[in-house]
C-alpha cells in the first residue's frame, strides 16, 4: 500500500487574530486542501511517488495551520485513491478496515447477520469502539448512521462514501479534540473528495469470487472541468454486489463443521422441530424419523443416552444465513468553484448516495413454552418460505451532504479565511418479515387446542406469507455546520514565523428512530410480533465552540505547537462544557532527522442514543453459568460431556434497555512519543509510541453479566478465586438479573448505558519505506506498516482491581496488526503485491492462542492506449479464510472478523477522454 506517514498541522496565518475572524463574514473550513491543485489522477500517483522538495503550504489533518513540512508532531497516515485501486479494494471501508491501527476483532460485520446495521460499516481505531474515532468530510462532520451500533451508540457509517469521489484519505491517530471536538479520542479520519481533476475517465470493473457467489460489478465516471473563473468536478458511481450465502461456503454450511467434533458420529445439533411434554419428546408416531422424511433439510437422529431415535436435526440451518450483503449502491458528487475576486472564491458541494442492502440471518423459528406444560422448538425451512430471500431484511437507505461556502486571503494574502455552511442527512428504512403472533397462534391453536397436525407437516409458501407483517423501523439523522476558521503568521520570531489559526463552529444534531410500536415491549395488542423487538429514541443536541492553535518557532531545529478549545453543549444531559488542549514538539537535530511528540486531552459526549434511547427489548440466547455450576460443571472443562451439557443451560431470554440522561462525557488523555528518519532519498523510517487513557468509559454491562453474575451469586469465580459479593460490581450484575425463585432460572435482565471507571491502551506503531528507480528494470517501490498492542486494560468501577483485557481469554482483539506493499512501473506496465497480517486470538475453549492470519492481494495494469488501461485484480490469492481453532464449537466456527469470502478475481477497464 502506497501509504504515506505525513503530519503537516496547518499553517496558521492568523493576524490581528480572531477579531478579524469575527468580523470577516466568511471563515475557512476545517478541511485538509490537497498540495497539487491541477494534477490528473495519473500525474498524482506519480508524484506521490518522486521524492518533492519543493512544496507549498498545505494543510494535514490534525492541525488548522498550513506549513511545508509533511511530517509533524503525530503521525498521520495518507491513503490515495490511486492506493486504493493498486490494493484491491472496491470501498472506502476496504481499504480502512487494512489498516495496522485499525483493530476490528470485535466490530459487527457481514458475517454477523443478525447485527443491529446491516448497512453499515465502521472503523474501529485502537480497539476503543467505533464511536471513538471522528469521521470528518473534507474536514467537516457528517450525520451519523441512525440505526445505533450494537442497538446502543452511534456511529458513521463509512461504507456510504462513494470510492470514485475519493482522493485522498488522511488518518491521525491519537486525541485530537483540542483541535476538532469530541469524538476524537483514538484519531480522526478524514475523508477528502475530489476538488481538482481535469479531464475525464470512465471505469468498468467486475468481479467475482472463486469460492462460489458474489458476483459484482462497477461503473465509474470522474470528471473535470475549469474556466477562467470557475471549475466544476464531478464523479458518479454505481456498485452492485450479489449475495454470498453460508450455504455456497461448505466449511460453514451446517452443524458437523464443527471442528470440536466427530461429523461421523453424534453432533449436537439445533432441533429442526421438536415438542417436549413432561420433559420427554413427543412425535405422532412411534420415532421421530416419519416426521423428519416430511422436511428433506431434517434428519432423524439417535439419542446417544438412549439410542431411540427421537431427534429431528437441522444441520444444514447455518446454511440459511448470509455472509456478504447484496449491495446496490448509487452515488453522484458534484464540486464546483467560482473565483468572485482575485482573493475570493465561491464554491459548493453535493455528494448523494442511495443504497439498498439484502441481509438474511437464517429462517425463522419459534420456540417457548406454549401452555399445558407444552415447550415447543419449530424451524421453518427455505422450502416453507419460498426460498431463503423470502425471509431476508432489506435495508433502503439515503445520504445527502451539501456545503458551501466563501474563503480567500485578507491583509495582502497575509492570511486565509473561509466560511462553511453544512447540512447532511441520513435515512434509513429497515424492512423485516416477520411472523405476526396472533397469525402465527391463530394457524397452530385451533378450536379444539393446539393443532399437531399442522405443528408436524410443512408450510407452503402462501401460508407462510399470510402469517408474516412488515416488521418497519425508520431511521433518520442529520447534522448542519457554520464554521469560520482564519489562519496566518502573526509576526516573525528570529526562529521563523509564528503560525496561528482560531476556529469558531456551531452544530446542531438530530436523530430519530421510530420501529413500528408492535416491537416494542410496551405494546400489548395480539398482532404483535412474534419475539422481536426494536430500539427505539430520537432527541437533539447543540453544540458551540471555539479553538485557538499556535505554531511556535523556538529555534531553528525546534518547533512547538499549542491547541486549546472550548466546546458548549446544549442538551438533556448535565454536559454544560468541556475544555480539551494539547502541546506537541517538533525537534530536527538533523535535517534527515525528526523527534516528535504530542500530549493532548480528549472528550467523548455520550451517544445520543446512550441518552435518548427509549425502553426497548431484546431476545437474546444465554448461557445460564449459574445453574451450570451450582450443579457440578465446570466452565472450563471442555470434554464432549460438558459441552453437550450447556445446551441444557442455555435458554432464550427476554431483555431490556433504556438510555440515561445522567451520563457524563468520556474524559481522555494521549501522549505520543516517535521519529521520523529519512536515512537515504529514497528510505524513510517512522517509530511512534502512544498511550490512550480514557475516563468514565460508556458501555452497556452486557459482555460479562452472567459470568459475573455466577461469580457473585457462588462466591468465587471460574478459576476458583474468591470474589466479594458485597462488592459495588457484584451489586449491580445481580441487580441486573432477575431469577426465578423456584427453578433459579433467568426470567428477564435489563442492562443500560453507564460511566466506566478506566480504559487504557498503549502500543508502538512503525512503517519502513524504500523506492528504487532503475533504468532498465523500471520503478520499485516498498512499504511496511505495523502496530502492535503492549497494554489494553480496562477497570468497571473505581477501587477494583484493574482488569487485563490484552491477555484476557475472552478478548477478541488483535494484539498486532501489518500491512505491506510493493509496487512496480514500466513504460505501459504496472504491478502491485499487497498484504495484511492480523496477530493470534484466543481460542474458543479459552485454553490457548490461534495462529495468525496473512493476506495477499495481487494486481497488474497495461496501458493499451494513451487512452485506455486494462487491469486485473486478485484479492486474496492464496484463498485463505481463518486459522484452525479446533475448540470453536459455534457457528460460523471461526471468530466473525475473519474472512469467509476467500479469492476473488476483478478485470477493470479505464477510458479517458
Amino acid at each position: 500500500m502506497s501509504v504515506r506517514n505525513t503530519n503537516a498541522p496547518k499553517r496558521s496565518r492568523l493576524s490581528a487574530a480572531l477579531i478579524t475572524a469575527l468580523v470577516v463574514p466568511f471563515a475557512a473550513t476545517a478541511f485538509a486542501q490537497d498540495a497539487s491543485s491541477s494534477q490528473t489522477q495519473e500525474d498524482q500517483e506519480e508524484t506521490a511517488s518522486s521524492s518533492t522538495t519543493l512544496l507549498d503550504k498545505v494543510t494535514v489533518t490534525g492541525s488548522r495551520i498550513k506549513k511545508v513540512d509533511l511530517e509533524g508532531p503525530a503521525p498521520v497516515t495518507v491513503i490515495t485513491a490511486a492506493d486504493i485501486e493498486k490494493q484491491g479494494f472496491s470501498t472506502v471501508y476496504e481499504a480502512l478496515n487494512t489498516l495496522s491501527q485499525n483493530n476490528n476483532g470485535q466490530t459487527q460485520n457481514e458475517l454477523n447477520a443478525g447485527s443491529f446495521t446491516q448497512g453499515a460499516q465502521f472503523l474501529n481505531l485502537r480497539g476503543l469502539g467505533p464511536g471513538y474515532q471522528l469521521v470528518l468530510i473534507n474536514g467537516r462532520r457528517t450525520a451519523e448512521y441512525p440505526h445505533p451500533y450494537n442497538g446502543q451508540s452511534n456511529a458513521v457509517n463509512i461504507g456510504s462514501i462513494p470510492a470514485a469521489a475519493i482522493d485522498r484519505i488522511e488518518v491521525l491517530t491519537g486525541g485530537a479534540s483540542a483541535i476538532y471536538g469530541s469524538d476524537a479520542v483514538a484519531g480522526v479520519v478524514n475523508i477528502i473528495l475530489k476538488t481538482n481533476f481535469e479531464g475525464d475517465q470512465f471505469s468498468v470493473r467486475a468481479g467475482t469470487t472463486t469460492d462460489g457467489g458474489g458476483d459484482s460489478g462497477r461503473l465509474q465516471w470522474v470528471g473535470g472541468k475549469t474556466g477562467e473563473r470557475w471549475g466544476l468536478n464531478y464523479a458518479f458511481e454505481y456498485l452492485h454486489r450479489d449475495t454470498i450465502w453460508a450455504g455456497q461456503r461448505d466449511f460453514m454450511d451446517s452443524y458437523r463443521d464443527d471442528p470440536s467434533v466427530d461429523p461421523n458420529g453424534y453432533v449436537a445439533a439445533v432441533d429442526g422441530i421438536r415438542l417436549v411434554f413432561g420433559g420427554r419428546r413427543v412425535w405422532p408416531g412411534t420415532s421421530a424419523t416419519e416426521v423428519c422424511d416430511r422436511f428433506k433439510e431434517f434428519e432423524a437422529v439417535a439419542s446417544p443416552v438412549t439410542g431411540i431415535v427421537d431427534r429431528c436435526f437441522y444441520y444444514g440451518y447455518p446454511a440459511t444465513q448470509t455472509i456478504r450483503n447484496q449491495d446496490e449502491n448509487y452515488s453522484a458528487y458534484l464540486y464546483g468553484t467560482y473565483d468572485l475576486t482575485d482573493a475570493t472564491q465561491a464554491w459548493a458541494q453535493l455528494n448523494y448516495v442511495q443504497s439498498e442492502t439484502v441481509a438474511a440471518m437464517g429462517t425463522q423459528f419459534i420456540s417457548g413454552n406454549i401452555g399445558g406444560g407444552y415447550s415447543i422448538q419449530r424451524i421453518f425451512t427455505p422450502d416453507e418460505l419460498g426460498g431463503v430471500n423470502a425471509q431476508a431484511a432489506v435495508y433502503k437507505e439515503k445520504n445527502i451532504d451539501l456545503a458551501t461556502g466563501l474563503r480567500g486571503t485578507v491583509f495582502d494574502g497575509k492570511f486565509d479565511w473561509d466560511f462553511t455552511l453544512s447540512h447532511t442527512r441520513y435515512k434509513s428504512d429497515s424492512h423485516q418479515p416477520w411472523f405476526l403472533s396472533d397469525k402465527l397462534l391463530g394457524y397452530f391453536f385451533t378450536e379444539d387446542g393446539f393443532d399437531i397436525d399442522r405443528y408436524f407437516n410443512p408450510l407452503t409458501p402462501a401460508i407462510y406469507q399470510g402469517l408474516i407483517g412488515d416488521a418497519l423501523t425508520k431511521g433518520e439523522s442529520q447534522a448542519s455546520q457554520a464554521q469560520v476558521t482564519i489562519s496566518g503568521d502573526l509576526f516573525e520570531l528570529p526562529a521563523g514565523a509564528l503560525g496561528f489559526a482560531a476556529v469558531l463552529e456551531a452544530v446542531s444534531q438530530k436523530y430519530t428512530l421510530r420501529p413500528d410500536e408492535r416491537l416494542l415491549p410496551s405494546y400489548a395488542g395480539a398482532d404483535s410480533f412474534w419475539n422481536l423487538t426494536a430500539t427505539g429514541g430520537g432527541g437533539s443536541r447543540d453544540r458551540y465552540a471555539f479553538g485557538l492553535e499556535t505554531s511556535i518557532p523556538i529555534l531553528s531545529s525546534l518547533k512547538g505547537s499549542l491547541a486549546a478549545r472550548l466546546d458548549q453543549y446544549d442538551d438533556i444531559t448535565n454536559i454544560d462544557n468541556a475544555f480539551t488542549w494539547s502541546a506537541g514538539l517538533e525537534w530536527r537535530p538533523i535535517e534527515s532527522l525528526l523527534l516528535r511528540g504530542t500530549y493532548a486531552t480528549s472528550f467523548r459526549a455520550p451517544d445520543m442514543h446512550y441518552v435518548y434511547a427509549g425502553e426497548s427489548g431484546f431476545y437474546t440466547r444465554v448461557f445460564d453459568e449459574y445453574l451450570y455450576r451450582l450443579d457440578g460443571y465446570d466452565p472450563n472443562d471442555r470434554s464432549p460431556a460438558a459441552v453437550d451439557a450447556r445446551n441444557d443451560y442455555t435458554y432464550q431470554v427476554y431483555g431490556t434497555r433504556q438510555g440515561d440522561p445522567d451520563l457524563r462525557e468520556e474524559e481522555g488523555k494521549t501522549t505520543t512519543i516517535g521519529l521520523v528518519w529519512d536515512a537515504t532519498d529514497d528510505l524513510s523510517f517512522t517509530v511512534d509510541w502512544y498511550k490512550i487513557e480514557l475516563e468514565g468509559s460508556i458501555a452497556d454491562l452486557r459482555g460479562y453479566l452472567f459470568r459475573e453474575e455466577a461469580a457473585c451469586l457462588i462466591g468465587t469465580d471460574r478459576n476458583g478465586a474468591a470474589v466479594n459479593p458485597s462488592s459495588p460490581s457484584c451489586a449491580s450484575y445481580t441487580n441486573m438479573v432477575m431469577r426465578d425463585p423456584d427453578t433459579g432460572e433467568v426470567t428477564q435482565f435489563s442492562t443500560y448505558p453507564v460511566n466506566q471507571s478506566m480504559l487504557r491502551t498503549s502500543g508502538i506503531d512503525a512503517s519502513v519505506k524504500y523506492e528504487l528507480d532503475t533504468d532498465r528494470m523500471g520503478n520499485f517501490g516498498f512499504g511496511l506498516s505495523w502496530s502492535h498492542v503492549l497494554e489494553d486494560d480496562e477497570q468497571l468501577f473505581a477501587g477494583e482491581p484493574i482488569e487485563n483485557r490484552r491477555d484476557d481469554k475472552q478478548y477478541f482483539n488483535f494484539r498486532s496488526r501489518m500491512s505491506w506493499q510493493a509496487a512496480w512501473r514500466k513504460d505501459d506496465w504496472s504491478a502491485s503485491l499487497y498484504g495484511y497480517r492480523w496477530g493470534s486470538l484466543p481460542n474458543w475453549a479459552e485454553t490457548g492462542r490461534i495462529g495468525s492470519f496473512v493476506v495477499w492481494n495481487a494486481g497488474l495494469s497495461k496501458k493499451i492506449t494513451d487512452n485506455v488501461t486494462l487491469s486485473f485484480q486478485v484479492n486474496n490469492l492464496l484463498d485463505e479464510h481463518h486459522p484452525k481453532d479446533d475448540t470453536f464449537n459455534t457457528y460460523p466456527f471461526f471468530w466473525y472478523a475473519y474472512d469467509a469470502i476467500g479469492r476473488e478475481v476483478f478485470a477493470q477497464i479505464d477510458f479517458k477522454f
